[in-house]
């Protein structure tokens, strides 16, 4: 009966891996669309989300499901909670991805990025993937050093924010306001990923030592 409960555990995280692997794959080819104003590969990545939520719902049922039936406490109770979590923030990232394939479709034929900021949005898209890749590495492996870095490594996506801001801001702007909220909004999405990447490494984090991140001395 236990081991047939801790492969209802297991499987929880394999879940979380599968919805990065689908979130990164997302974030893959809204960046794509996006930059090529490809109309269909937008309409995939819209659609193909629903994937995603379908995986979550599945997460959200065994873990209520679990809580009733085995009362977890302790670690189990701690990997059912960082689960529920994890999973509504890799839910929300295909959201974000979605979004930016939404702009993309609306935007078609033309493509929602000026000249100047496309390998900037590209470096974003990048950035983005890396973080995800490595997100659902900590996952499957539960390993905290990786889950730590995540910090640092989202330094790089408010960097290019920044810059994204810089370049709306300066006086030579000259494409008007549309495609400034465009590109605004393009760039909250990429940003708001990175840090739902972060979240769930913050997640893995306390899964396995039971600390926040800021409570633990990193050497």
């Amino acid at each position: 009966m236990r081991d047939a409960y801790h492969e209802e555990l297991d499987a929880l995280t394999d879940r979380l891996v599968e919805m990065t692997r689908l979130v990164r794959s997302a974030i893959s080819r809204a960046t794509t669309a996006l930059l090529d104003a490809d109309l269909q590969l937008a309409e995939t990545v819209i659609s193909q989300d629903e994937e995603v939520d379908r995986i979550f719902a599945e997460i959200e049922t065994s873990i209520f499901d679990l809580m009733a039936r085995q009362q977890p406490v302790a670690v189990d109770l701690r990997m059912i909670i960082t689960a529920l979590r994890m999973g509504t923030d890799l839910e929300r990232m295909g959201d974000l991805a979605q979004h930016v394939a939404k702009v993309a479709r609306l935007r078609h034929p033309d493509s929602a990025v000026p000249p100047e900021l496309r390998a900037t949005i590209l470096e974003m898209g990048q950035i983005a993937e890396r973080l995800v890749t490595k997100t659902g590495g900590c996952i499957a492996t539960r390993d905290v050093e990786s889950a730590l870095e995540l910090e640092h490594d989202d330094d790089a996506m408010d960097k290019l924010h920044r810059r994204l801001f810089k370049v709306l801001m300066d006086p030579a702007w000259k494409h008007g306001v549309e495609p400034a909220i465009d590109v605004t909004l393009i760039g909250r999405y990429y940003e708001r990923y990175a840090d739902h990447a972060v979240r769930v490494a913050r997640d893995v984090v306390y899964l396995v030592t039971g600390s926040r991140p800021h409570e633990i001395a990193v050497s």
